[in-house]
């Protein structure tokens, strides 16, 4: 939690305004889909959410850091936001009609992830849709680190970073009907690293 909320207090909005490109892919399924209500666990300041109340959805954020819910706010005023840890979700007794989360899974440990995703599945109204990213076992840093469990390397002090393979990623949605998987490469330029990109891995998914 200090990691991220020092993260926004000094870079403010540091992954830039654009969306990233699995967000853009993500609304095409949903509008495909006719989905209307989409909770975003690990929202940041609202950059993905954004373009999902731009399309007219109805969206709400779940975002610890007090500092990105203020940028958030001004940023993107559409979106309602709950402060605190998606592994103390639920925030509210609503049920959505699709989940997006972008880079939050791959963050914990293998007992967080599978309560955080149980979380999830809960929240999802019957035949719900989840739209997940994670960062793939193709990514640059992968290896990289103290190892802590399988796949999962701590690059930086107190950030653990799960890297999936395809059959990890279905393994873990193993209570959904998976629809699709892919890569998606997507830009990013930030911090010291600057002009990146990162070979990220999604999942969309039904709710049985």
């Amino acid at each position: 939690m200090e990691y991220w909320e020092k993260r926004f207090l000094d870079g403010g909005k540091i992954w830039g305004e654009k969306p990233s490109a699995t967000a853009i892919y993500a609304l095409k399924l949903f509008k495909k889909h006719e989905l209307n209500s989409i909770l975003v666990p690990g929202a940041g300041y609202g950059r993905n959410t954004k373009l999902f109340t731009d399309a007219n959805l109805e969206v709400a954020g779940i975002e610890f850091s007090e500092s990105a819910i203020d940028i958030a706010k001004s940023f993107n005023p559409k979106t309602q936001f709950f402060q605190g840890s998606v592994l103390d979700m639920p925030f509210n007794d609503e049920k959505y009609d699709g989940i997006y989360s972008f880079n939050v899974l791959h963050l914990f440990l293998k007992d967080d992830r599978i309560s955080f995703l149980k979380k999830c599945y809960k929240q999802l109204k019957t035949k719900g849709f989840a739209f997940f990213v994670v960062f793939s076992d193709m990514e640059r840093s992968f290896g990289k680190g103290k190892q802590i469990e399988k796949n999962t390397y701590e690059s930086k002090p107190w950030r653990p970073v799960h890297y999936f393979t395809e059959n990890d990623l279905k393994e873990h949605f193993k209570d959904y009907s998976v629809i699709e998987t892919g890569i998606i490469e997507d830009a990013e330029n930030h911090g010291e690293l600057g002009l990146h990109s990162h070979i990220l891995r999604y999942i969309f998914a039904q709710k049985k």
